[in-house]
């Protein structure tokens, strides 16, 4: 397998991965944070259930349809898959940054669905004291080198789809932890931008 088939492979799958894990992922904190009453009174277990089969037939569609949907490729670009690789390194050091504040069960949305809402921390330390959504930010990042390397138009109007569903996801989640976390939340929100850290005087 030639060089230039190997990377058209890699290029392909990096793009299906994209067409299938960003529509899902902006369906999956759209479906938690504003019905999160309704899945804490099911429970994590039966609120995981019911969300992974509404999930599993979109993701299954998607993967069905991916050659109509992807269309076609603009090749091999290596300035461009330069710049991912860069944006994915930029991903991994926030991810190890994030991980040190972050549990994974928070990650993953268990307070959210907790029977106990009014339980837990809000973590303000940290890269958390320094910008609000730093998981969102390094998923930019990430999704971005992805992007880059695969280098298909589709790929490019995904991105665009998930940088605008993203920040719909934002909005309600803050709204959620306003409603958590009181006054204690809204003096966070009023001291930590969202996503660009502010100069330090």
């Amino acid at each position: 397998m030639g060089e230039g088939t190997l990377m058209d492979v890699v290029r392909y799958w990096l793009a299906v991965m994209l067409l299938v894990a960003i529509p899902t992922a902006i369906l999956y904190w759209l479906l938690i944070h504003p019905f999160a009453r309704f899945w804490r009174r099911l429970g994590v277990a039966r609120a995981y259930g019911a969300v992974g089969a509404m999930l599993v037939p979109v993701m299954a569609g998607l993967f069905l349809c991916r050659d109509r949907l992807l269309g076609h490729s603009w090749g091999t670009n290596r300035l461009l898959a330069a710049l991912g690789i860069v944006c994915l390194a930029g991903a991994g050091w926030l991810h190890r940054w994030l991980f040190r504040d972050l549990p994974l069960r928070v990650l993953v949305g268990i307070p959210e669905l907790s029977a106990a809402p009014g339980k837990g921390t809000l973590i303000t330390t940290g890269i958390y004291g320094t910008i609000r959504h730093p998981r969102y930010l390094q998923m930019d990042l990430a999704l971005l080198g992805y992007v880059l390397i695969a280098n298909y138009p589709a790929a490019y109007l995904l991105y665009l789809l998930w940088l605008a569903g993203i920040r719909l996801v934002v909005a309600v989640e803050e709204r959620e932890l306003a409603a958590r976390f009181g006054e204690e939340y809204r003096r966070y929100r009023e001291r930590v931008p969202r996503f660009i850290p502010r100069r330090r005087r």
